[in-house]
């Protein structure tokens, strides 16, 4: 929480809220703090909550923009907990439709969690928040590791140990190596987790969704066939949300296939679908599996498993498409490297991006004048840039404009020059060639940016490109021939999508 002590009454208000389960109650307390406070770690800090309380909503749409304001005021009180904080809610919110995404906000977010030298208050949530978004994605060690050390600071300052404590991360992990098969492991986490926080947290200090976990960690201990301490099996009461709604269902599953209540507990599982947050998709199945077990219904039992088994698996399956995409990526970014590393004097270069800078783009022109070089300018836009934007915040928005640098980089000829020239507007320069030779490479540069798979970073949200060509004499300047190439590609922009669908270039203007 932020150190504000104007807004102290608020945040201990929205803390009440939260560890009670109102998520409503605490998503407006939180939206009102950012409203009136002018400190911009105050902002960020109520952002965080609103983010984290729309999100165990559901309400995800809202996230984005909401999560840009947050970046911005964080940004200023150059806070970096609240940045890593940030970042794990916006990991935790692109799981869902974009892995990609959600893997390079978790490493920002730990980058930023590593420099912070004196840890606070600020820091023991970053490092609960990184550990639940990791845990969400399936990254179980690195939450693990996490979460220890969000206890460890917390204890370390004197914090209550309910506020940190973690047993949703260990339940995660120990039910993930059920559903695949490995139950002897997954005993062992599962009473690790009861043991270990019954040593170090009251469990009526526990915030109400991790008590959740807690006594579910007990319920699946004893469908395993292992004997559990009798206060911890129980179905707690009071939070709301899809996450307590899930673990309630669960846990009472679990008690009646320990009771020999098959049916009761098969008709608790049908009753809802389960959010692939709580405890993954293969968690309703492979309960199924040992209720038909528990009744004797082993060929049923088996196709349960084998389904929870599909389940759980698939998610290994886009990783590995992923990380075909994500080392085909991270070439295209060696190939910028190298690029920028030749036009990083003067600060000539844009940040972002790591292209050159509109100020390079203009005395590289002026140097091709000087040496009386003909060449030909080309104006490439983003379409409906504004769409990315808004659905998928302007995070999601740079990292397209990132990967439309690298694909620039990568399919331009070694003498060609590009430029990010402002907003999603990038330059090109051919030096030596004449306006009738440019096609060809108007076709590459479409074609490349229409085979990216724009879906790994934000989904459902079309991406492409339009380009307008002028040529570039030695008696002309850089403005006329960019005017004149922007009149072109206004010209091109309604052809321009049709010919990206079919992987084809602008033919340019003479």
């Amino acid at each position: 929480m932020a150190d504000d002590t104007q807004f102290e009454a608020a945040f201990a208000e929205l803390a009440e809220l939260i560890h009670a389960g109102d998520s409503a109650g605490a998503s407006e307390t939180a939206a009102a703090i950012a409203e009136h406070a002018d400190d911009p770690s105050v902002v960020a800090s109520a952002l965080a909550f609103q983010i984290g309380q729309l999100h165990n909503a559901g309400h995800t749409r809202e996230c984005p923009q909401l999560l840009d304001q947050a970046f911005a005021a964080a940004t200023r009180s150059g806070d970096h907990s609240l940045l890593a904080t940030l970042y794990a809610l916006a990991a935790s919110v692109a799981t869902a439709d974009s892995f990609e995404r959600c893997v390079r906000y978790l490493v920002s977010g730990h980058r930023e969690l590593d420099r912070v030298e004196q840890p606070t208050q600020h820091t023991t949530h970053a490092a609960r928040d990184l550990a639940v978004a990791y845990s969400y994605a399936g990254f179980h060690s690195e939450a693990v590791a996490l979460a220890e050390r969000a206890y460890e600071y917390g204890e370390q300052l004197g914090l209550p140990s309910g506020d940190h404590a973690l047993p949703e991360i260990g339940v995660r992990h120990a039910v993930c190596m059920d559903q695949r098969g490995d139950t002897v492991t997954a005993v062992e986490l599962l009473q690790d987790v009861l043991n270990s926080w019954r040593c170090r947290v009251w469990l009526n200090e526990l915030w109400s969704v991790e008590l959740y976990y807690y006594c579910y960690a007990a319920a699946r201990l004893r469908v395993l066939g292992h004997s559990t301490p009798e206060t911890a099996v129980r179905i707690p009461v009071g939070a709301s949300g899809w996450e307590a709604s899930d673990l309630r269902v669960l846990t009472a599953a679990c008690l009646a296939i320990t009771d020999n209540r098959v049916q009761d507990a098969l008709d608790l599982l049908d009753s809802r679908e389960f959010s692939s947050y709580t405890l993954g998709p293969a968690e309703a199945p492979r309960l199924r599996a040992l209720a038909h077990t528990a009744a004797g219904n082993l060929t049923t039992a088996w196709a349960c498993d084998r389904e929870a088994a599909r389940l759980s698996c698939a998610a290994l399956v886009p990783t590995t498409a992923r990380l075909l995409e994500s080392t085909k990526a991270q070439l295209d970014h060696e190939v910028l490297r190298h690029t920028v590393e030749r036009y990083a004097r003067e600060a000539l270069t844009d940040p972002l991006t790591g292209l050159p800078n509109r100020r390079h783009c203009e005395r590289w022109v002026d140097e091709l004048n000087e040496l009386r070089v003909p060449a030909v300018v080309g104006l490439l836009d983003l379409d409906n840039f504004h769409t990315v934007n808004s659905v998928h915040g302007h995070l999601g928005g740079d990292l397209v404009l990132q990967r439309v640098a690298a694909t620039l980089a990568r399919t331009l000829r070694g003498d060609d020059f590009a430029a990010r020239y402002g907003g999603d507007e990038f330059v090109v320069v051919l030096p030596g060639i004449t306006l009738e030779e440019t096609a060809d490479i108007g076709h590459r540069l479409i074609s490349a940016m229409a085979a990216e798979d724009w879906d790994a970073i934000v989904p459902d949200t079309r991406v492409s490109v339009t380009m307008g060509w002028a040529a570039l004499a030695a008696d002309t300047d850089l403005a006329g021939a960019l005017d004149r190439a922007d009149h072109q590609m206004l010209r091109n922009k309604p052809a321009s999508r049709t010919a990206a669908n079919r992987h084809h270039g602008n033919v340019p203007a003479r």
